[in-house]
């Protein structure tokens, strides 16, 4: 199941001094302590909610501040108790390098570092030179191996540290995802469909993806179940969809044929603990079963269970990466390349038969059901699209952004896209790894994107200008 929450380590950390009582002038523990204080109450009354957890360490001394190689050892292993998912360095004055590289390599996880910009210049002195430190402990986390992640030195309420913090608390959430990945197959690879292949073992031992695979005569027979054993709620659900769509002449046990694939998938997902799901869609199920699963990928993502079509195993890692980078805030789109705009030469078809999420439905647009499968435009707006890719041993995320546009009416679940360059674009994906097949999601994460593989040694960001 993909896990939107994060607990994050919070570390203070100040320049060390032995001069009892206490070090007057540069680098005085009280003008930190200030800073760590006003730091950490703004980051939990802004940022604290039910997916967003802080952990801190004023349990270690009465400043409740990281100072001393000595304490390394037992705040790294106080944040390893507690699980967390990412470690936010907060550096109050010029900080202590060594105690920095020294818990994050210890941790491993995703790490932050950061610090309030300096604004103390009283009675011609400095007294915490915050800026100059964060230098000196980028070097030392590199040092040390670790990988981190960096906002500018500013204002707790600068727009840059909203912006910053956010954007890190996706790309850790796509890191803690993507590491405990497990997806649903259903069936086998479409006969004609070279392009989607993958390489399951190596998937396995890079990235530790874990891919579960369901064979079609098992689907077969539960679906058949289904249809035996849940009439009424076949019926019920029947209501609301003919409310939702326009069915056409599709009679009413094709349609219900059409719902039973709706409760084989959330069965599926439920035993086996996971909203994720690659599967065949227009062959196997289609003739075995006698109805098309298209309605069932657009009805499920409305209960946050996810199918990607086409059996695309690299689509479903690029929707598990959206997932996360929104926590779970928007959903994907399966939108693939599929033809220029007559009219526009920087607009692209983005189509496919029917999967799209309804959330996304222009407004007025009353949907349809065009030869069994869902139709309608998407929403105008800004999106961002993706792809996942292997190529050579090699694997790439490729991420670009793009604002709809007008362009024909047509079938199936579409929108019109226009990118800055896309005959760029399209070079990119015919010479470079990539097929038609993308995900897209409202808003712009391609920082967020390129900041992921930050994190993952394996994987390569990628665009149409590089």
């Amino acid at each position: 199941m993909l896990n939107y929450k994060l607990k994050i380590g919070l570390l203070p950390i100040r320049r060390y001094f032995k001069e009892p009582p206490k070090r007057m002038g540069i680098f005085q523990s009280d003008y930190a302590i200030e800073n760590k204080n006003a730091s950490i109450q703004y980051i939990r009354e802004n940022y604290a909610d039910s997916e967003t957890e802080f952990v801190d360490i004023e349990w270690l001394n009465d400043e409740g501040v990281l100072s001393a190689d000595s304490d390394c050892d037992k705040v790294a292993e106080y944040f390893k108790k507690e699980e967390i998912d990412a470690l936010f360095i907060i550096n109050c004055n010029f900080g202590q390098e060594n105690c920095a590289g020294l818990v994050a390599k210890q941790l491993g996880v995703p790490t932050l570092l950061w610090g309030p910009r300096d604004r103390n210049f009283t009675n011609d002195l400095r007294y915490t030179d915050t800026q100059c430190g964060l230098f000196a402990m980028s070097k030392q986390l590199k040092r040390n191996n670790v990988k981190f992640s960096y906002i500018e030195n500013c204002d707790i309420t600068a727009p840059a540290f909203d912006q910053g913090l956010r954007k890190f608390f996706g790309v850790a959430c796509m890191v803690k995802n993507f590491k405990n990945m497990r997806i649903l197959q259903v069936g086998t690879r479409i006969k004609p469909f070279k392009s989607i292949m993958y390489n399951e073992l190596e998937l396995c031992e890079k990235f530790g993806i874990d891919i579960v695979i369901f064979n079609l005569a098992e689907a077969l027979n539960d679906l058949k179940e289904i249809y035996a054993t849940k009439q009424d709620e076949l019926n019920k659900e029947l209501i609301d969809l003919k409310n939702t769509f326009d069915c056409g002449k599709l009679d009413d046990e094709y349609l219900k044929k059409m719902l039973c694939i709706v409760h084989y998938y959330e069965n599926l997902a439920k035993a086996n603990d996971c909203n994720i799901i690659s599967s065949e869609c227009w062959t196997g199920i289609t003739l075995g079963w006698g109805a098309n699963p298209c309605l069932a990928m657009c009805l499920l993502a409305e209960k946050d269970i996810y199918v990607t079509c086409e059996w695309d195993i690299h689509m479903t890692i690029t929707n598990v990466l959206l997932l996360s980078a929104t926590r779970g805030k928007e959903k994907p789109i399966q939108g693939e390349f599929t033809c220029r705009h007559p009219e526009n030469d920087n607009a692209e078809l983005l189509w496919h038969c029917g999967p799209f999420p309804l959330k996304y439905k222009a407004k007025g647009e009353k949907p349809w059901l065009y030869n069994t499968k869902p139709s309608f435009r998407l929403e105008d707006g800004e999106y961002t699209i993706a792809r996942f890719q292997a190529e050579k041993g090699r694997y790439y995320l490729f991420g670009e952004k793009f604002h709809t546009c007008e362009g024909p009416k047509t079938f199936g679940t579409y929108m019109w896209a226009e990118f800055e360059d896309l005959p760029a674009l399209e070079r990119k994906l015919v010479e470079g790894p990539y097929i038609h097949h993308m995900t897209e999601v409202p808003g712009d994460y391609t920082e967020y994107l390129k900041e992921f593989t930050k994190y993952i040694d394996e994987v390569e960001f990628d665009n149409a200008k590089m």
